[in-house]
């Protein structure tokens, strides 16, 4: 039986923009890319906008020569994610442009 998504939910002020952010994805299986990180959504309250995904990398252990990906929900930190929504805004998104979702994948996990 499948574990219901935490429902996290902040409202941030980033460069002059009022931000909301959610967790959209828990760690999961995916048939095609195998296993995806948490993601969480980005959006401007004001307006509709260009909306950000961050992207997190599955979390894994090594054991007995397998990899093992550990199924404990990992924490996550307002304070890293606001870092990492200014890492995105540093890579080119812009939260005032309008367009399709712009997706920027972070190195290091959101706690």
């Amino acid at each position: 039986m499948a574990r219901a998504k935490r429902s996290i939910q902040f409202a941030i002020a980033v460069d002059g923009f009022n931000l909301e952010w959610h967790l959209h994805r828990e760690q999961q299986w995916s048939e095609d890319d195998g296993w995806r990180g948490v993601a969480i959504h980005v959006k401007n309250t004001v307006g509709v906008r260009r909306e950000l995904f961050l992207e997190y990398p599955a979390v894994g252990s090594q054991r007995r020569g397998y990899v093992r990906v550990d199924p404990v929900r990992q924490n996550i930190l307002p304070a890293k994610v606001k870092a990492h929504i200014e890492q995105a805004i540093a890579a080119g998104w812009d939260p005032g442009s309008r367009g399709q979702p712009f997706v920027h994948e972070v190195a290091e996990l959101p706690g």
